[in-house]
């Protein structure tokens, strides 16, 4: 039979719903078993019963409370088996392997629906059951339809053993299964088993022990809710446990109650005035023990025989949080005592502990009920609370918070986005919420640095576009990422600024490797995903050259992570970055670090050859000749890779064509189409900071000037300012357009070009072929059919210009 869930009872009261009091008496949640035997919330709607034409009968129909639409449709058919379990739940099985239920706010209810379906199937409204489960073999039934019921042995001491063989041979038997089940829930057979343990402990009967440890394992595995809340209740789950620490495979007795009771202490840090949600707690943590500690790990074939264990767990943590949430006192205590400077160490501790299990709890929660769980703790000041005990010099209390704060951040990053740009308008930087955790990643004392990685992570998610929502208020993205770097990421390069003011990091032990690691891996997400933002604080703060530094480290890792920081900003192909990393001589720390491995094939040798050849690959001109003139003699002897070669040969083209102006200006015309062709599309911001002039910006070094070591550099031809003239100019009279692409042999590819005898060196804007004689190819389509013959006469103007 399908595994019942555990019993939920919602706690009482009445529900707001669009500003009136709503009736609780028909509110329920529906209830469906997934795959996995877990109980998934569909949500919260009334039910009632009618009777529904199109199913030709009566049904169950529930309208969710939220929008009014049907979250369930259920005919109530006459041979289908419901279960009524203690009070407020209703369990049936639509099919095979689809189980339903409804939990209801309040008993009367419950009672109501469970009358409609008994007279449904005319059965009396007192019974649990409405019909016999059924689910065994031909060959079963036959056999067992002789006995209609299975009778239990007298529950007597000498006959322990007898009970212990009943129920081991009814296990592997849905039918005998549920014939035991029924058999011990009506005759009270629970109770009077627990009774002879204590005879058995007191006459230390190690035998008789032994037997009860094996019946109380049977009992749980026919996996039945209503036995359950016999043996899980107040008086007598401790005799439980007690007859389960007598595992006959173990030498010598478990201890668990004396751990429960003695070891294991309730620490009630705020007064909990429910005496049911109290007894609800206690009963809670001590199943959990049993699943966890006491009953052994179950097998292959025992697993879905826990299920229902399973699911009483995780229905009960739903009420505790939902009966929590709804006790304000409790909650403004619990916050007002958190933040309160008299409170004691010890007892911040235990507050923020009990927090930290709070929001874990939280975690059983379907995504609806978690919502109003943390705007419930949004509301309370959660983030002020754990601003002010981040501060603290606790470092448990600290790690704590910091578990609470992950919660918040992978729950809804955006919330705490909000509430920091919002504390920034009243507070120092040094105390904003983001600086503290900086900071408690910077000073994790761990050696693993297992707090700063997790640290880490929380802020990469934080400073993600990915997740800033497009929300009525579109600038989440431009107002935070200002806000991030404005006033945090001084605080997050802190560490690495100061560790390389010298030509080698001044300190270079393991763990500030590790931390300056985990820095860069959080810049070279920063390079990938913030554009502007980013570019602007490397370049005017001397980021780069910092980094590189690190290229010294003896820690290959840390040397490594300096490198990808580079190459991730070599992969942009941006112009602003290229004349940055000329002026300021860039290369010559990943120039020394190849030559200093030598002609070692390990990861550094590969991945500095790697740039290179995408330099060379991409045909990045302005530093192909930066490379070539001032490394090319460091380089030259280099023959096991065929990359700087390729390098020198791609300055010596590109200077040939600069000796000739018409194929110096036939290059500029490709370089700002293929730059328009292959460029990612500006974000509306960055197409605004890029139209800035220069003199507005901060501190007017966000463009560096060429090298003067650098030849002919007005020659290289900027595709970023050539895109800004475009965006100046007017558009003017058609120029140009590319007929072809010819690739042949081992040359690198060849491009034919055609000019109308209007064409200027200066071009200005591109358009169609379509108005040129000759052309039979369009600016966009390189590889578009045609030969030489099918060339106007004006390709006496034509030559070759090396490109990719």
């Amino acid at each position: 039979p399908p595994a019942s869930p555990a019993v939920v009872s919602q706690s009482g009261g009445c529900v707001v719903a669009g500003g009136r009091m709503t009736d609780t008496r028909r509110r329920v949640k529906v209830y469906t078993l997934n795959e996995d035997r877990q109980w998934d919330d569909r949500g919260t709607g009334h039910v009632s019963s009618c009777y529904v034409e199109r199913l030709k009968g009566m049904s169950l129909l529930v309208r969710a409370e939220s929008d009014g639409s049907l979250l369930l449709e259920s005919k109530i058919n006459p041979n289908t088996a419901y279960q009524k379990q203690q009070d407020t739940l209703i369990v049936w099985s639509e099919a095979e392997n689809y189980d339903l239920a409804l939990s209801f706010q309040e008993k009367a209810g419950c009672d109501e629906i469970w009358e409609k379906i008994c007279q449904v199937q005319g059965k009396d409204p007192s019974v649990d059951i409405t019909q016999d489960l059924v689910d065994e073999s031909e060959e079963e039934r036959f056999d067992d339809m002789s006995s209609p019921g299975l009778e239990l042995p007298s529950c007597e001491l000498s006959r322990l053993e007898e009970i212990a063989e009943l129920v081991a041979s009814s296990l592997p038997s849905p039918l005998r299964r549920e014939k035991l089940a029924l058999a011990l829930e009506n005759e009270g057979y629970i109770k009077k088993l627990l009774e002879i343990f204590h005879v058995c402990e007191d006459l230390e009967n190690i035998e008789g022990l032994h037997h009860l440890y094996e019946i109380i394992k049977g009992i749980f595995l026919l996996n039945r809710t209503a036995l359950f809340e016999v043996m899980f209740s107040e008086e007598c789950i401790m005799d439980v446990i007690g007859c389960l620490e007598y595992d006959p495979s173990l030498s010598q007795s478990r201890k668990h109650r004396e751990f429960l009771t003695k070891t294991a202490k309730f620490k009630e840090v705020i007064p909990i005035s429910d005496p049911e949600l109290k007894q609800k707690i206690h009963q809670t943590y001590r199943v959990q023990y049993i699943q966890d500690m006491v009953l052994p790990t179950p097998s292959v074939f025992e697993e879905n025989m826990l299920s229902t264990l399973h699911s009483f767990i995780f229905f009960n943590k739903v009420e505790i949080v939902g009966m929590l949430q709804e006790d304000e006192k409790f909650l403004t205590d619990l916050f007002a005592q958190l933040t309160d400077e008299a409170t004691d160490e010890e007892k911040r501790q235990e507050l923020v502990n009990f927090l930290k299990e709070f929001c874990a709890f939280s975690q059983t929660l379907q995504p609806q009920n978690r919502d109003a769980f943390f705007k419930t703790l949004s509301n309370m000041g959660i983030l002020p609370a754990l601003e002010v005990i981040l501060g603290m010099d606790d470092a448990q209390v600290r790690s704590a918070a910091t578990d609470i704060f992950s919660y918040l951040v992978e729950y809804n990053p955006s919330m705490v986005r909000e509430f920091v740009m919002q504390e920034a308008q009243q507070n120092d930087d040094d105390i904003l919420l983001i600086n503290l955790i900086i900071e408690h990643m910077i000073c994790d004392t761990d050696p693993e640095l297992g707090g700063a990685v997790l640290l880490m992570g929380l802020l990469r998610t934080l400073v993600d576009p990915e997740n800033m929502l497009a929300t009525a208020n579109k600038t989440e993205k431009t107002e935070f990422l200002g806000f991030f770097y404005k006033h945090c990421m001084h605080v997050l390069t802190a560490p690495l600024l100061a560790n390389t003011t010298e030509d080698k990091p001044s300190k270079d032990d393991f763990q500030t490797a590790q931390l300056l690691a985990l820095i860069l891996e959080l810049l070279t997400f920063c390079v990938e995903h913030h554009t502007y933002h980013i570019k602007n604080y490397i370049i005017n703060k001397d980021i780069l050259r910092r980094v590189l530094v690190l290229m010294a480290s003896k820690h290959a890792f840390l040397a490594l992570c300096a490198l990808r920081f580079k190459r991730k900003i070599i992969g942009l192909k941006d112009e602003f970055y290229n004349r940055y990393i000329m002026k300021s001589f860039l290369f010559e720390p990943v120039v020394k670090a190849f030559l200093n491995n030598g002609s070692r094939y390990n990861l550094m040798n590969s991945a500095i050859i790697e740039m290179f050849e995408f330099i060379r690959v991409e045909d990045i001109k302005s530093l192909t000749a930066h490379v070539i003139e001032n490394y090319w003699k460091a380089l030259e002897d280099v023959d096991y890779v065929q990359t700087f070669k390729g390098l020198k040969l791609r300055f010596e083209q590109q200077r040939e064509r600069q000796d000739n102006p018409k194929l110096d200006s036939m290059r500029s015309i490709l370089r700002n189409h293929r730059y328009r062709r292959d460029a990612r599309t500006l974000e509306d911001e960055e197409e605004m900071w890029f139209n800035t002039d220069e003199d507005d910006m901060e501190d007017g070094e966000a463009v560096v000037p060429p090298s003067d070591k650098t030849k002919n550099d007005e020659d290289i031809m900027d595709p970023i300012s050539k895109f800004m003239e475009r965006k100046k100019l007017k558009e003017s009279e058609e120029k140009e357009v590319l007929l072809k692409a010819n690739l042949s042999g081992r040359q690198s590819p060849s491009f034919k070009l055609s000019f109308s005898s209007g064409t200027k060196s200066n071009l200005t804007s591109q358009s169609s072929a379509s108005n040129l004689p000759g052309s039979p190819g369009s600016p966009g389509s390189p590889g578009s059919p045609g030969s030489p013959g099918s060339v106007s006469k004006s390709t006496s103007q034509m030559a070759a210009i090396t490109t990719k």
